[in-house]
C-alpha cells in the first residue's frame, strides 16, 4: 500500500535519507540525511540560500523532492495517497514565517480552519471552544479571538499563527523563523512559550531560525545546512568543537559570542 514503511521508530519521528532537491539546473540539497529525535527542539541553521525552508516544505509534503526518502511518523511522505496524507498531516502543525493568517478571518476563525478541514462534522460550538482554548494557550488575551490580524501586533500575530498550528493537538510542530521581526523582549517571550508548550504537550519541534539567542535558550540540538547537506548535528558545545569554517564563523563571530555570553549570564 502506498506510504507503508517499516514500523515507526519511536525515537525518530522524522527520518530523511539521501534527499535531493533540484530546481531546474540548481541543486539545493544533494544527499541530505537527518534524524529528528522525539521530544526535542531541533534548531536548523544555515546561510541564505541553503534551503532551510525548502527542507521543511519537503518534510510536510509541500515540496516534492527530486530524490531521496522522507519518513514522518512511520510513513513515507512522498508515497502517501490522498487519504493517507490526511491521516498523517493532522498529526503535525506548522507556523509559517509571518504567521500566514487569513486577513479576512478573525483570530478564532483562523484557528478553526484546520478543524473545519480535517473534522468537517465537528459541532460549531465545540470548534469555537477549541479555538478559544488554543488562543489562550499561546498567551493571547481571550478577547483576541474576535480580533482580525490587522488589529494585532507582530508578536500577537505569531501567537495567533501558533494557536492555529496547535489546533489539532499535533505531535510535531514546525516553526519557520518564529521570532523574525520581533523585538528582543518579544522574541525571548516566544522562545519561553515554545519551550513550555514542548514540555507541556510533549511536542517534537523542528525550528528554522537565524536567532542565536533562540538556539542557546531552547534548542536541544542544532542541525547545520551547508554544502547542500547537513554537515553537523549536535548540541552547541559539540558544534563549536567542530572544525568547519562556516560553523566557526557562525558561533565564533561577534553575535555568536554575545549570545553565548548572554546565555551564561542567564544561568547564573
Amino acid at each position: 500500500m502506498a506510504g507503508d514503511i517499516h514500523q515507526e521508530d519511536a525515537n525518530f519521528p522524522i527520518v530523511i535519507e539521501g534527499l535531493v532537491n533540484r530546481f531546474g539546473d540548481v541543486t539545493v540539497h544533494e544527499g541530505l540525511d537527518l534524524k529528528v529525535r522525539r521530544g526535542e527542539i531541533l534548531g536548523v541553521v544555515g546561510g541564505s540560500g541553503t534551503g532551510k525552508s525548502v527542507l521543511m516544505r519537503s518534510i510536510i509534503g509541500l515540496q516534492r523532492p527530486s530524490e531521496g526518502r522522507i519518513d514522518v511518523l512511520g510513513r513515507t511522505i512522498t508515497e502517501l495517497d490522498l487519504e493517507q496524507g490526511i491521516g498523517v498531516r493532522r498529526r503535525w502543525g506548522v507556523l509559517f514565517q509571518g504567521g500566514a493568517l487569513f486577513s479576512t478571518l478573525t483570530v478564532g476563525e483562523n484557528v478553526e480552519v484546520p478543524l473545519r478541514k480535517y473534522y468537517p462534522d465537528l459541532d460549531q460550538a465545540l470548534r469555537t471552544e477549541i479555538a478559544r482554548y488554543k488562543v489562550i494557550l499561546t498567551g493571547l488575551p481571550e478577547d483576541a479571538v474576535a480580533k482580525f490580524p490587522s488589529e494585532l501586533s507582530g508578536g500577537m500575530k505569531k501567537r495567533a499563527g501558533l494557536a492555529r498550528a496547535l489546533a489539532l493537538d499535533p505531535e510535531l510542530l514546525f516553526l519557520d523563523e518564529p521570532t523574525a521581526g520581533l523585538d528582543p523582549i518579544g522574541a525571548a517571550k516566544f522562545d519561553r512559550l515554545t519551550r513550555e508548550l514542548k514540555e507541556t504537550l510533549g511536542l517534537t519541534v523542528f525550528l528554522i531560525t537565524h536567532d542565536l539567542d533562540t538556539l542557546y535558550e531552547i534548542c536541544d540540538r542544532v542541525a547545520v545546512i551547508a554544502e547542500k547537506k547537513i554537515i553537523a548535528v549536535g548540541t552547541i558545545p559539540e558544534l563549536i568543537a567542530t572544525k568547519h569554517p562556516w560553523i566557526e564563523e557562525y558561533f565564533g563571530g561577534p553575535r555568536g559570542r554575545a549570545a553565548h555570553d548572554a546565555h551564561l549570564r542567564s544561568q547564573e
